[in-house]
């Protein structure tokens, strides 16, 4: 299986407009041997059914060595407040990593819709190499009305859920961790923790320290602005906490960056519709004296 580093340079921004930064590209990726739509959508951050269907495939048609898939992984970055080095989207299920150099994006597991992921800003409280986990009460009385038993602690090694890294937060008792379980990465499925690949946190955990601030925030709908490009990015509404009108939501960001004209109307309400998880280019077509119709189309920069 393929190591992919999700480190992007930043799309140059007009300052004037306030607009954030876009990471990703879009790739082509040759299918390996053991290669899944679920095991590359964990380690791209796409969901499998936005894969599948930006192929032209079926979503239960199994891959085939050898064959070659367009991987759009472009996420807007979302705004982060002042000092604050990490940026954690619940359901956008990335951890973005503002550096010297630009932003570095990691998709990432979040909490379950019954035990969610707490939103706020936080601080790395603790870091750790090859950590123990001390089970909590409840997920061991989780476990126990399933009818499985989990010890107190369980040690570092293959076994351990928390893989080698732990970064513990300033909130809620979670923290952000490595995994055993690759391929549960861009999924909504822990208990409330932050969870990386185990090549991910390795390197996240180079480049935060004990002080590091962050903020975990709920943006299921983003506006960006690119060039002459107007890109929105929609995500299923996981805790039912986004807008109630996410079109709505849109025009007033759009309002705000003063692109209103700029935008597709449209098209912008199927990406909103079908709530694919990545940058799509929603600028309107242009006509020009000619009677010609061209639309600005944004190139993503090679990722690093």
């Amino acid at each position: 299986m393929r190591t992919l580093l999700i480190a992007i340079t930043l799309a140059l921004i007009p300052a004037a407009l306030a607009a954030q930064p876009v990471t990703g590209d879009v790739h082509t990726v040759v299918v390996e041997r053991g290669d899944t739509l679920r095991a590359l959508a964990s380690r791209f951050g796409v969901d499998q059914a936005t894969i599948a269907r930006d192929n032209g495939r079926a979503l239960e048609a199994p891959l085939r060595i050898g064959e070659t898939l367009s991987i759009d992984n472009r996420h807007i970055v979302p705004p982060r407040p002042p000092g604050a080095i990490l940026v954690v989207n619940v359901p956008q299920r990335v951890v973005f990593v503002a550096t010297s150099s630009g932003v570095i994006a990691y998709p990432v597991a979040v909490g379950r819709r019954n035990w969610q992921t707490p939103l706020g800003e936080f601080s790395i409280a603790a870091k750790e190499v090859n950590p123990t986990w001390d089970v909590p009460e409840s997920i061991r009385e989780e476990a126990r009305r399933a009818g499985r038993s989990l010890p107190l602690k369980v040690p570092p090694g293959p076994g351990n859920p928390l893989g080698a890294y732990w970064l513990g937060l300033s909130v809620g008792g979670i923290g952000i961790h490595g995994t055993n379980a690759p391929t549960s990465i861009y999924q909504v499925s822990t208990h409330g923790c932050v969870r990386l690949h185990p090549d991910d946190i390795a390197m996240l955990f180079g480049l935060v320290t004990v002080g590091t601030k962050g903020v975990l925030v709920y943006a299921p709908v983003l506006l960006t602005v690119v060039g002459e490009d107007v890109l929105v990015e929609a995500h299923r509404d996981v805790y039912g906490r986004g807008p109630a009108d996410a079109l709505a939501f849109v025009r007033d960001r759009a309002y705000d960056l003063g692109v209103v004209e700029r935008i597709d109307w449209d098209r912008a309400a199927t990406v909103i519709r079908e709530r694919a998880g990545v940058a799509r280019v929603v600028t309107r077509e242009i006509s020009s004296p000619s009677g010609a119709v061209s639309r600005p189309s944004y190139s993503p920069h090679p990722a690093r």
